[in-house]
């Protein structure tokens, strides 16, 4: 009896691990691999979404672009919000346009009450102050959560993208493996963790599309000393501009109010840094607010920028 309680709990963990769950999931964009609590030693389990277009062969080779908050990225999701990037639908329209290279999409679910310290960039948030860390593990949720639950480790999540997911993708889909053809994209914190990965491992990543990017951190500008710290950082840790593309932008309305004279002095540090217009762009949407749905509207730039064919 215990014995075969055993082998039930061994295939239990076997197909929980790395599962398609339902084989593949088809919309009017393409297919999806959906890998339900992912294994990993690094992270807290989740779910990856793999995003493959209408014609996907494995005789052929695909660039890949990793994807933050994947509840949220795609088309046929029911978000929270109600809103989603709809990046199955942009991809395809572009694709068949022939205006990107062929790709794939992997879109990785956020860690839910761990998104942020998920994303925030570890070896900023280091040099914090204590006590403006302490004023952002304060900052609560409407429903009086904390915004930051247990210790940042976004270094730990990079290492999962890194050395765990990658892998994993590259055996299993027909995909070009070197830093050329490897992208990353995110928006809001997922833009922070998206320059930080770029950052921190650029043989890996070739490119990185950051929408607005949260450089505040936390609400308000007064007496914040992060901006700067991430200037700090970028001064310090960007990628060879000969190798790599960037994308920064944001709007003008709700918390993207607060992001021009941050992106205004990460702009001068990408100037010092040896970038130009062949391989970096920040631009300005005015009107655009803090959601899906203005990323919607504008994320074909960025795909146009980081992957032209």
């Amino acid at each position: 009896m215990i014995l075969i309680k055993l082998i039930a709990i061994y295939f239990v963990l076997i197909f929980s691990q790395v599962a398609v769950i339902g084989q593949e999931k088809t919309s009017s964009s393409g297919n999806f691999d959906v890998y339900q609590n992912f294994e990993t030693n690094l992270i807290s389990p989740r779910t990856v979404r793999v995003w493959k277009p209408k014609d996907y062969s494995p005789k052929k080779k695909y660039a890949v672009l990793y994807m933050h908050d994947a509840q949220n990225i795609f088309g046929f999701l029911d978000t929270w919000n109600g809103q989603n990037w709809n990046v199955d639908g942009i991809i395809s329209q572009l694709l068949d346009q022939g205006r990107i290279q062929d790709c794939i999409v992997v879109g990785i679910d956020n860690g839910g009450i761990y998104r942020r310290t998920d994303y925030m960039p570890q070896k900023v948030f280091d040099k914090i102050p204590k006590d403006y860390q302490e004023y952002i593990y304060a900052i609560k949720e409407e429903n009086a959560e904390s915004k930051f639950n247990g210790d940042v480790r976004s270094d730990n999540y990079l290492k999962f993208l890194v050395s765990e997911l990658k892998p994993f993708i590259d055996k299993n889909y027909a995909t070009y493996t070197d830093r050329e053809n490897t992208f990353i994209a995110g928006s809001s914190f997922g833009g922070l963790i998206s320059i930080y990965a770029i950052c921190e491992y650029p043989e890996t990543f070739g490119g990185a599309a950051c929408l607005s990017t949260h450089w505040t951190v936390t609400y308000d500008l007064e007496d914040n000393p992060v901006p700067v710290l991430f200037a700090d950082y970028l001064k310090e840790n960007l990628p060879d501009p000969q190798m790599h593309k960037i994308y920064f932008d944001f709007g003008t309305e709700t918390l993207d109010s607060l992001y021009e004279p941050c992106q205004m002095e990460i702009d001068k540090v990408m100037e010092q840094k040896g970038y130009t217009s062949d391989n970096w762009l920040t631009k300005k949407f005015p009107g655009d607010k803090h959601d899906e749905n203005s990323w919607n509207k504008r994320f074909y730039i960025p795909l146009e920028f980081l992957m032209a064919e």
